[in-house]
Parts: structure tokens; C-alpha cells; sequence
């Protein structure tokens, strides 16, 4: 049995630093307030504006938060975590506050730049969060310490509609004024109480190397370029496996919230199942999933990411049964939330597991990755469900099993991980961080 397996929920709580506290408060409480993308079509439509120009600026919205990971990675690896969250914060609270003083006929321009770049700062914090906790948990705690930020997030999510009904009955503008203020909020708790500079211990231990010896004759190695990190993953086969397991796992994900409320509307099933199985499955991630992720340390993670889709698939494919009885909605739906948590924490702590030179911006590109499967879930639906009913539940089933093979082959640990397969590029790396893989 190895350290991680002795690895306990109050162990954990023990050896979470004073700043990683200070994160995941203030990762809760920017996403209790983010209202923009789950409201801005209804909002749109409330001003009067057309249901095409509400679905134009929600495209514009989600193109912005694809790109705002990417250049979020982008940011973290040049400027540091600390500075990319203050920035992109405080750049985005305005942008949201002002969405209503735009959203009537004739500024539709405008409203649509307004938009896209709120999504992209919206985002752009997120993969720098990720570096910071990576930074600042002892390592054998990083798993948990990635559960916790999803814990973070899953709440937030939770709790926001119930906010956002309470403000919609005193004013709907309130939605995007809260939602600016909880960012500056986030912006000012992140300059005010993270570290300034977060330094990895073994990039400490290369700069006192170079230092301890400054007349040896050699060159201090050059930073890793962004076109080299890159090029670097495109060569790594088992990062694109996970990539891949990403989108596909994703896409099936969001089926949840968009194809299966349609689907008990078409079974004639009344609307407060929907709500139910939200509750339900909110319920049990927030309190089941950091004991569930100190069980799956205790076996190897890829066949932790492979049994939780298998048991996702599981939960899809009863989903297909639906029509015989509402039972099968609630069913489906622990199984999913189950196979999220014996997956979900290692899948979402993989990234982190690579040299400094390349984490930020694996990152960011595993977080796009997901937001472009996200904003591509719908479109399956609308294509797949509409023509395939009951039997969609079944293609999502063999999609998301597809998912995990990829995921287990990505991650699978029996060779060295944390190095990109160009040899050339992984020296490269090797130095830069003292070796670290």
C-alpha cells in the first residue's frame, strides 16, 4: 500500500495551506455568483431582444471561455497564478456589471464584444487556480486537494439558481450586478491573500544548483517557449488519449443537464423529477466525494478513471429505460454522479502532474478542451436524441466507455509520467524544473 493510500479527509484538512483556504473560498464564492452563461438567453429574451441575437451572445460567451482557458495557461506559465487570477477577476466583473446597460435593439455589437470577452476573463482564472493549488498542497494531498476545488465549484454551481430565483423577483439586472461584484470580490480577495510568488520546490532547487556553482561553465537553460510546450503535447500520445478522453467524457456529461430534462418532458414525467435528480446528485457529490477519492488513491488512477466511466455508462444506459418507470431517472442518475466521483478528481488532477516548464498550459488546454465539449453537448442532442429517443442513452453509454479506455491508457502510470514524449523538448523540461516529471 502506498503514502497515498493512507491519505484521509481530515489528513487532508490538516495540510491544506492558509492561502489554498483562501482559493477555494474564493473559487465558492465567484461561482455562487456566476449567472451569465446559465441566464443570459432567458435575460436577453426578458429585454426583448431576439431568441437569435440571445443565442448569438451565448455562442459569443462560450467562444470567449474556450479561448479564456487557453490564454489563461498562457498567463499563469509567463506572469504566475496570483497575477492572472487578480487580472482576469477584476477585468470581467465590469464587463458582466455593464451586460444590462447594453442589452436593448442597437447594440447588439457591442453587447456581443461585451459578451465574449466577459466569458474569456471569466475563465482565464481557472487554470491559474489549478497551478496555485498544485503549488501549495504537499504532493501525496494533490488528488484531494483537486477534489476539493471540484467540491468548491459543485456548491457554487449548486447554490447560484437558488440565488438567482431570489434575485430575479427583485430585479433581473440584479443577476449581473451580483455576478460583478462577487467577481471583484474574488479579484480583490485573490491580491489581498494569495501568495506573491508561489515557487515550486524544485524550481527553487535548480536556481540554488545554478547558484551554488555559477563558474562551472554552463548555461543556465533557456525557458521552454509556448510553441515548444505545445508541439511538446501534440507529440505526448497519452496526453492526447486523455484530451480526447476529455471532450468525449464531457460531451456525454452534459447530456444531463440538457438532453434528460428533455427526455422526462417527452415521458411525460412532471418537471419537478428534473429538480429532484439535481438535488439528488448535487447532495451526494458535496458530501460523498473527498471519503469516496481517499478509497480510489488507495488503486492505481487509471484503473480508478476507467471503473468510474464504466459505472457512468452504467448510469447512461439506465437512463434508456426511463419510459417503463421513473425510478430508472433516479437510478441513472447515482450511478453518473458516482462514476463522476471515482473519476472526476484524478481526471481533474492530471494535468498538475506535469513539470512546471508545461503545467500551466496543459492545463489550460485539458480546461478548453472541456469547454469546447460543453458547448458542443448540445448540438449532439439536438442531432442525436431528437432522432434516436430512448436508444440516445445508449449511444452515450458506448461513448463514455469509449472515453474511459482512452482515459486509462492516458493516464496508466506503469511508464514515467509527467513528460512529453519529444525527447528533445523533455530534457529541456527536465532541466528547467531540477528534473521533475
Amino acid at each position: 500500500m502506498t503514502d497515498e493510500a493512507q491519505v484521509g479527509v481530515l489528513d487532508t484538512l490538516r495540510a491544506t495551506p492558509m492561502p489554498v483556504r483562501y482559493l477555494l473560498g474564493g473559487v465558492l464564492v465567484n461561482q455562487l455568483g456566476a449567472f451569465v452563461q446559465t441566464f443570459l438567453v432567458l435575460y436577453l429574451t426578458h429585454r426583448h431582444l431576439s431568441v437569435d441575437a440571445a443565442g448569438l451572445c451565448l455562442v459569443a460567451y462560450s467562444a470567449g471561455t474556450i479561448l479564456g482557458t487557453m490564454l489563461g495557461g498562457e498567463a499563469t506559465q509567463r506572469f504566475g497564478p496570483r497575477f492572472t487570477i487578480v487580472a482576469a477577476m477584476a477585468g470581467s466583473g465590469p464587463l458582466v456589471a455593464v451586460i444590462p446597460a447594453l442589452s436593448r435593439s442597437g447594440l447588439l455589437a457591442p453587447l456581443l464584444v461585451v459578451v465574449a470577452l466577459a466569458g474569456l476573463l471569466a475563465q482565464a482564472y481557472r487554470p491559474a487556480a489549478s497551478v496555485l493549488l498544485s503549488d501549495l498542497m504537499p504532493e501525496r494531498h494533490q488528488v484531494m486537494a483537486f477534489s476539493m476545488m471540484r467540491i468548491a465549484l459543485n456548491t457554487g454551481a449548486a447554490l447560484a439558481p437558488l440565488l438567482a430565483a431570489g434575485l430575479i423577483l427583485v430585479d433581473w439586472n440584479a443577476l449581473f450586478w451580483i455576478d460583478g461584484a462577487t467577481t471583484l470580490v474574488y479579484a480583490a480577495l485573490a491580491f489581498a491573500l494569495l501568495p506573491k510568488h508561489a515557487v515550486i520546490a524544485a524550481q527553487e532547487a535548480a536556481r540554488q544548483d545554478r547558484e551554488a556553482d555559477p563558474a562551472d561553465g554552463t548555461d543556465a537553460p533557456a525557458p521552454i517557449t509556448g510553441r515548444a510546450a505545445y508541439r511538446a503535447m501534440l507529440r505526448d500520445r497519452k496526453y492526447m488519449f486523455y484530451l480526447t478522453a476529455v471532450l468525449l467524457g464531457t460531451i456525454t456529461y452534459v447530456q444531463s443537464l440538457i438532453a434528460l430534462p428533455l427526455q422526462i418532458k417527452a415521458d411525460d414525467y412532471p418537471t419537478g423529477l428534473y429538480s429532484a435528480v439535481l438535488t439528488v446528485s448535487s447532495l451526494v457529490l458535496i458530501t460523498c466525494e473527498l471519503k469516496i477519492t481517499t478509497y480510489i488513491l488507495r488503486v492505481p488512477t487509471h484503473t480508478a478513471v476507467a471503473v468510474g466511466h464504466m459505472v457512468n455508462s452504467i448510469g447512461f444506459a439506465v437512463y434508456g429505460l426511463a419510459a417503463h418507470s421513473p425510478a430508472f431517472i433516479m437510478i441513472g442518475a447515482v450511478f453518473e454522479v458516482s462514476g463522476l466521483m471515482v473519476a472526476g478528481p484524478s481526471m481533474f488532477a492530471h494535468p498538475a502532474t506535469f513539470p512546471a516548464a508545461l503545467k500551466a498550459r496543459y492545463i489550460g488546454t485539458m480546461q478548453a478542451t472541456a469547454g469546447l465539449a460543453a458547448a458542443l453537448g448540445p448540438l449532439f442532442a439536438v442531432f442525436v436524441w431528437t432522432r434516436l429517443d430512448h436508444g440516445f442513452w445508449v449511444l452515450c453509454a458506448v461513448v463514455n466507455g469509449v472515453a474511459g479506455l482512452l482515459a486509462m491508457a492516458g493516464l496508466n502510470r506503469e511508464e514515467k509520467q509527467g513528460a512529453p514524449q519529444d525527447e528533445g523538448v523533455q530534457t529541456k523540461a527536465e532541466e528547467t524544473v531540477g528534473g521533475a516529471a
